[in-house]
């Protein structure tokens, strides 16, 4: 009797055992089935957002504005290439001239004064003229820059302006950072009356993001004066309501978005009506 207890009792522990195993192996199984959702990569997700729109605008924390090279080209790269007209090559060989000349003057007024504002802006004027370098070439317009030095034009108005802001700037620090803002509102007032005279997509493209810099420019010098000069700016070649319009709006950035159109943040400022 003895021995069939203990034999009973071995049989039912053992009988136990197995169904315990064979209940965490089923267990396992299942959750080894059981479907993993892994979280998305971050890094690859902000890289495909910012290819997907790029932004054409890098505007510093002082208001410096720079076009970014890559995203202007992925942004002329589906607009087709047609014949200008001679106003628009005109325009093209004036804006590629004019912006070297805000560049050069603020290269050279840094040298004199040290002032930051003039070197900051100074490089985001060089990815200006660069931009329209951009259309010149698309378009195959022989460069009127080529290898030509800082304060050399081939245009002579441009040559007798260079000397003329210079000559100003040179005064003191508060003349320049004036000179600094009469040359922004001189490009405003130019790339106005040249995007009037154009229909074509990529040089509105660049005009108007040229436009955005030299409004966020204008800003930075006007603040600038009267952090530095303790007075109030007053406009020398636009008129007071649309230069106000400028000085009261926030600073403009912008990409390109995935219709290529452009994408516009910021406000903006009102036209100008010409020089003087």
């Amino acid at each position: 009797m003895k021995g069939q207890r203990v034999w009973r009792n071995w049989w039912m522990v053992s009988t136990l055992v197995v169904l315990v195993l064979s209940g965490c192996a089923s267990g396992s199984a299942a959750a080894v089935s059981e479907p993993v959702t892994l979280a998305p990569d971050t890094a690859t997700v902000a890289s495909e957002s910012v290819a997907v729109t790029p932004e054409l605008l890098t505007v510093s924390a002082e208001g410096a504005t720079s076009i970014e090279t890559v995203a202007l080209e992925a942004a002329l790269a589906a607009v087709p290439v047609t014949e200008l007209s001679d106003a628009e090559i005109a325009g093209l060989l004036l804006m590629r001239e004019e912006e070297k000349l805000a560049h050069d003057v603020y290269l050279t007024l840094y040298d004199l004064w040290g002032q930051p504002v003039f070197q900051n802006i100074a490089r985001s004027e060089a990815t200006h003229t660069d931009a329209v370098l951009t259309l010149l070439e698309r378009y195959g317009i022989a460069d009127p820059v080529g290898d030509n030095a800082t304060g050399v034009f081939t245009d002579p108005e441009l040559q007798a302006l260079y000397d003329d802001l210079v000559a100003q700037g040179s005064e003191s620090l508060i003349a320049a950072l004036k000179v600094g803002a009469a040359v922004e509102e001189i490009d405003i007032l130019d790339l106005e009356e040249l995007s009037a005279q154009t229909d074509k997509t990529d040089i509105l493209t660049v005009y108007e993001n040229l436009t955005k810099g030299s409004r966020n420019h204008l800003r930075a010098f006007v603040r600038t004066i009267e952090q530095r000069g303790g007075e109030t700016y007053v406009p020398q070649y636009m008129n007071q309501e649309d230069f106000a319009a400028i000085i009261a709006g926030g600073v403009e950035s912008g990409g390109v978005g995935n219709n290529g159109a452009i994408r516009d943040r910021g406000n903006r400022g009102g036209r100008g009506n010409g020089r003087g």
